[in-house]
């Protein structure tokens, strides 16, 4: 039996999709100890883990703990300025509680292997100050610095030609000495506030682990890197559980009929209803298909329509478990896990969202052939339109996403990364790739 300590970003995308590795652990016979917020207790206790809760620094898992300062600012920024202020104000600060509450816990639980997400960043510091190996959750898309690739965050497709390479040179010299200069300096002084030396790499690269990187995808709906570090493993979507009960809405039958169902999402974090689900509605009101709202927990008065078209359904939540088999085109705002769990069920994407990383999940979306990018965060009803009409009348869209429908099938997310980690428990030493 192993020791395992996962900690995660409080957060439910950085936490569901270590769900049903932290079950496989625990059905394996592991021990499982799970750091993170408050809020998110009962998901990890379901597991059977052992939940800890943050104990020093911000649980943001609540938002009445943020400071209305920091919402405030956040709400001002776009883009580039808004991705840096999370990583500084939300991630690296956190960092600092994460180092004492895991030094803490491993004098009481004296863990094999720390797992954590990306932005995670107290598993890797812990580590450097002798703990013990870590390895990292690959939650979005990959960030990896390449000469194939341009910089994480301009949402631009990948090129490996020569004059690709000399662009993607330049670009990501551009971010990495100018646009991203003040947010490496960040880090390095919170890094120098707990007795760690700068970091001698970008910290797109930092995060991921030399010992194990498990990332929740397939690798065609990756871009091709020929830098990829061996002992990044692509292991297939960290897909959600069927939930314990769910209780079926009167209209369910209504997804029968026949009519194309289409779902729009706004996702978990970037939640204003105005952006994606309003003009959705108002696009397909008069067309012939049924539409289902799932408002990622805002309560559906703050739809501001009235009335509320005919053909729409509008729920807070609705498992994709239930409700993804019964849908032929998803509408996101490019959540990562839900755009994974999409592709599972080989439906094809809109992604229309410019907030975190979604730029580039919106490319590659676009580049894997499995939808349309409309490239903006507050799409015009026209544009949905046009959108959806194009990929029901056009079938390569829905043939891409079965391709990658038939590929994940091949991946178990789940019983993969416990065998890795398993592997890295026993050995303490890198997880390389079989060649």
């Amino acid at each position: 039996m192993a020791r395992f300590l996962i900690g995660t970003i409080p957060l439910v995308g950085h936490v569901n999709p270590a769900l049903p590795i932290a079950r496989q652990l625990i059905e394996r016979g592991h021990e499982v100890w799970w750091y993170t917020g408050t809020a998110l207790q009962s998901k990890v206790e379901a597991t059977g883990a052992r939940f800890v809760p943050i104990r020093t620094g911000m649980d943001f898992s609540d938002p009445k703990n943020i400071p209305d300062s920091l919402l405030e600012k956040r709400k001002s920024l776009k883009g580039l300025a808004q991705f840096k202020y999370d990583f500084k104000y939300f991630f690296t600060d956190s960092a600092v509680g994460q180092v004492k509450d895991f030094t803490d816990i491993l004098r009481e639980f004296p863990a094999d292997v720390l797992l954590s997400d990306v932005c995670f960043f107290g598993a890797a510091w812990v580590h450097e100050k002798s703990g013990p190996p870590w390895a990292a959750l690959g939650i979005t898309a990959l960030g990896i610095v390449s000469s194939d690739t341009a910089p994480f965050g301009l949402g631009m497709q990948p090129d490996a030609s020569m004059f690709g390479r000399w662009r993607n040179s330049c670009l990501n010299w551009v971010f990495q000495r100018a646009l991203l200069r003040d947010l490496t300096d960040y880090i390095n002084q919170v890094r120098a506030s707990v007795e760690l030396p700068p970091y001698q790499k970008n910290f797109f690269d930092a995060v991921v682990s030399p010992y194990l990187f498990l990332q929740g995808t397939v690798p065609a709906f990756e871009y091709p890197r020929s830098n990829l570090p061996p002992q990044l493993h692509f292991i297939g979507p960290y897909l959600p559980e069927p939930p314990a009960s769910f209780t079926f809405p009167v209209w369910w039958d209504d997804m029968k009929n026949g009519k194309p169902v289409i779902h729009v999402t706004q996702g978990t974090v970037a939640t204003e209803t105005d952006d994606l689900i309003v003009p959705t509605l108002q696009a397909l009101a008069d067309e012939d298909v049924l539409v289902v709202a799932a408002t990622g927990g805002q309560p559906i008065e703050t739809i501001k329509l009235n009335p509320l078209p005919e053909n729409a359904r509008i729920e807070q939540f609705i498992p994709y478990y239930h409700l993804l088999p019964h849908v032929d085109v998803m509408i996101t705002n490019g959540g990562y896990n839900g755009v994974q769990a999409a592709l599972a069920y080989g439906v094809p994407l809109v992604a229309a969202g410019q907030t975190e990383e979604k730029p580039e999940i919106g490319a590659r979306i676009e580049w894997s052939g499995v939808g349309i990018n409309l490239k903006t965060k507050t799409p015009t009803p026209t544009q949905i339109k046009n959108a959806v009409k194009k990929i029901l009348s056009s079938p390569q869209y829905r043939q891409n996403a079965e391709r990658l429908k038939a590929d994940i099938a091949d991946y178990d997310a789940p019983k993969i990364a416990a065998t890795l980690l398993e592997q890295l428990a026993a050995t303490k030493q890198p997880v390389f790739v079989s060649s």
